[in-house]
């Protein structure tokens, strides 16, 4: 292993034994598969380094190694490291979001342990606050508190114990390129700490006063957050501050341009008493939320915000429970979802963080995709019947009965509403009186939504027929397919598919 002698900012001698730390050399190969570029970070343990994996020739694809250099002098204690080091390893290789690294490799070697993780391309947050001109804006500094927070109840949420991530705090979040959050350094030095005196397990200034007693809870990375976000939005270093002294600089006071709600949250996370914080990220994370509704930063918040979590990389911004299925299609109209369930409801439901606005109940199942026309939402059920209610209240304004469960979803056009039965009908209905304009009778119900393009109406019924009509109800043509049509049509060129 090719190294060069150098002395760390940090002080400490290998072993012992007064000579300067080794670091690698650029160039040098670890494992025959991990080439060494440059020197990303150096600490107390060791260094990272990007390097490129050998693995991939026809690419360059970089990762980033962490070393961590075994100091122990006893022979025992020192085998006792690299097997805890080997169990952290293969703990955090099992974990799936997309604000952790992941973690490609590790091994040892003599008195060096190294583990492989993600590059990340980006800045560390300590970087981003000096580097800013002024004070961070606070939607962004909220947008990353709320994926940080997300992270962290993933981490407090694993079986059988709860990961503690015990070190927050700016420089070990990273803002990769798409400005999303990265949370890095898991800690997995603090193996290789074992038996040196004053060794805290944390840093200064972001760190709780029960971690100093040595006691690590989901708590505690509630306070070390909060204090990470008081820095970021006051640029004030709490490690050179006096410890816990949040109190005697008020946010506000160095920072006049941070809503009060804010304050509140970082203060709440802030608290000396363990009982008076949040009781979990989850819950620091809907006041995170609840704050971006009030100062009218959610919608920007919201688009910002990454996919994430699941194991296909897609996270939802949030769930509605409904009471049973949804089989229909939702619409999206000015910042409001709205959805018919198999509950028989139609629900509104705020767009960007998944609240309950209103609910209307039919009296059967609801498939069809509702409309948005006219400050109306339009929409049909099995219960016969197309309803009409206040896209802003939910409150009813006329019904249209037919003889027949509604499966079709409704289509407007020329001021009337069009959609099929069961009944075996096509539908024309006034869009503001509700009365009918007339009706087409078919062979067969029809459950395809009909399409409407050049003053015409085109759809198909359980039967196999396929009809065109104008807007008088009148048959342009028909044509017979072999089986039932139940999709909606659509128009390319001159054909209709």
């Amino acid at each position: 292993m090719e190294t060069k002698h150098i002395t760390t900012p940090f002080g400490g001698d290998d072993k012992g034994s007064g000579k300067p730390r080794q670091q690698l050399s650029s160039g040098a190969t670890l494992v025959n598969r991990y080439s060494i570029q440059d020197v990303i970070g150096v600490g107390g343990m060791g260094s990272v380094y990007r390097a490129r994996d050998l693995h991939f020739p026809n690419v360059v694809k970089l990762v980033a190694v962490k070393e961590m250099i075994n100091m122990a002098p006893d022979p025992l204690v020192r085998q006792t490291i690299v097997q805890n080091f080997e169990r952290e390893a293969n703990l955090l290789a099992t974990l799936n979001h997309p604000s952790i690294p992941r973690i490609y490799d590790y091994f040892s070697h003599d008195d060096r342990s190294y583990l492989v993780l993600e590059f990340i391309h980006g800045k560390d947050l300590e970087t981003v606050i000096s580097d800013a001109n002024g004070f961070l804006p606070e939607d962004q500094v909220i947008s990353w508190a709320i994926q940080l927070c997300d992270v962290l109840a993933y981490l407090h949420s694993q079986k059988p114990d709860a990961i503690i991530f015990r070190d927050m705090k700016p420089s070990n979040v990273m803002i990769n390129h798409n400005g999303d959050v990265m949370l890095v350094d898991f800690g997995i030095a603090k193996t290789f700490q074992t038996g040196q005196k004053g060794t805290m397990i944390g840093t200064e200034g972001y760190s709780p006063p029960e971690q100093y007693r040595g006691e690590a809870t989901p708590l505690a990375d509630i306070y070390s957050l909060g204090a990470a976000l008081h820095h970021a939005i006051t640029r004030r270093d709490p490690r050179l501050e006096p410890p816990f002294s949040f109190a005697e600089r008020p946010i506000r006071r160095i920072n006049q341009n941070v809503s009060v709600e804010f304050e509140a949250v970082v203060n709440t996370a802030l608290q000396y008493n363990p009982g008076d914080r949040f009781p979990n990220a989850e819950a620091m994370k809907d006041a995170l939320m609840n704050v971006a509704r009030k100062t009218g930063a959610l919608s920007k918040i919201a688009a910002a915000l990454p996919a994430a979590t699941t194991g296909t990389g897609i996270k939802p911004l949030w769930d509605f429970k409904c009471e049973d299925e949804i089989r229909g299609t939702p619409a999206v109209h000015q910042g409001t979802v709205y959805v018919g369930c198999y509950d028989n409801n139609l629900y509104a439901i705020n767009a960007a963080d998944g609240k309950f606005q209103w609910k209307y109940p039919s009296d059967g199942g609801i498939v069809s995709r509702p409309v948005v026309h006219d400050g109306n939402i339009y929409f049909c059920s099995e219960d016969q019947r197309l309803h009409v209610v206040s896209a802003r209240t939910g409150k009813v304004v006329w019904t249209y009965y037919t003889e027949g469960k509604i499966y079709s979803s409704p289509r407007i056009a020329d001021g009337h509403i069009f959609f099929g039965s069961e009944d075996q009908d096509l539908h024309a209905v006034n869009a503001t009186s509700g009365r009918a304009a007339w009706k087409f009778s078919t062979d067969a119900p029809i459950h395809s939504t009909p399409l409407i393009y050049n003053e015409l109406i085109y759809f198909g019924t359980e039967s196999g027929s396929f009809y065109a009509l104008d807007f008088r109800g009148t048959l342009k043509w028909r044509f017979s397919a072999k089986r039932s049509i139940t999709s909606s049509p659509i128009i390319k060129g001159q054909a209709v598919y």
